[in-house]
């Protein structure tokens, strides 16, 4: 089951191995890395590389799973019959865990990427193909996710998270990308934003492929720490 973290502590997370991103820069900053499984981006050789960066760095692995679309980076639903998204799932997991275990390391989470995660949140029909195909990976997503209340309903452990460099809607979900305000890029601004979110998430996440990601994280990470905030991983109980 989910607990809340200790208010003072929380996790970040950044998407890697996503082929655009500096995932070493990253690795340095962050404390959990939602690693690419190939079908919105990513290579047996980026995974390989993120796996190995991490153990050096004792940052917690976790799949970020996609629709299969790399022409359109995972960023547009499809209607994706239950048991094919389950499949796509299975094998996204089941690449990316044997890479992990041959760098030492396991692979501790579930994160869905991007059009994914949106549809995840409020179609039971989806969420419950990813949960299916993730075995028993506990899972990170925004709050009032179906996913996460799906995943309560199993007995999985869930994460709460939370996204400081992305504008949100009144209706607490994110603006869409082509939407005025959707993108936070002000490094200062977007980790004054995370600061007010750790109070209400497990993770906050700084997008990988943004510009200036890794100078953004890092900001994130000293507006945390000095707000008196210890910056973990939010799996260490879960792994």
């Amino acid at each position: 089951m989910h607990t809340a973290g200790h208010p003072r502590r929380v996790d970040l997370n950044a998407d890697l191995g996503e082929e655009i991103t500096d995932d070493e820069g990253l690795l340095a900053v962050v404390t959990s890395a939602n690693v690419a499984c190939g079908f919105h981006a990513g290579t047996p050789a980026t995974m390989q590389a993120v796996c190995a960066g991490a153990v050096r760095r004792g940052v917690t692995l976790g799949a970020q799973v996609s629709y299969d679309d790399r022409a359109r980076f995972g960023r547009v639903e499809l209607d994706v019959p239950p048991e094919v998204l389950r499949e796509q799932v299975a094998e996204q997991v089941g690449v990316l865990s044997a890479i992990a275990a041959a760098e030492g390391a396991e692979v501790a989470y579930l994160k869905p990427h991007g059009a994914l995660y949106h549809r995840v949140a409020r179609d039971e029909d989806q969420a419950a193909a990813v949960l299916d195909g993730s075995g028993q990976l506990p899972v990170m997503g925004m709050p009032g996710s179906v996913l996460l209340s799906m995943a309560h309903a199993r007995g999985r452990a869930w994460r709460l998270e939370g996204f400081p460099d992305r504008g949100y809607g009144a209706d607490g979900r994110l603006l869409p990308r082509d939407q005025p305000g959707a993108l936070v890029t002000d490094p200062d601004r977007v980790a004054s934003r995370a600061v007010e979110l750790a109070a209400s998430v497990d993770s906050v996440c700084v997008h990988g492929d943004s510009p200036g990601a890794v100078r953004t994280a890092a900001a994130v990470r000293r507006a945390l720490e000095a707000a008196g905030l210890a910056v973990v991983t939010c799996w260490s109980s879960t792994a």
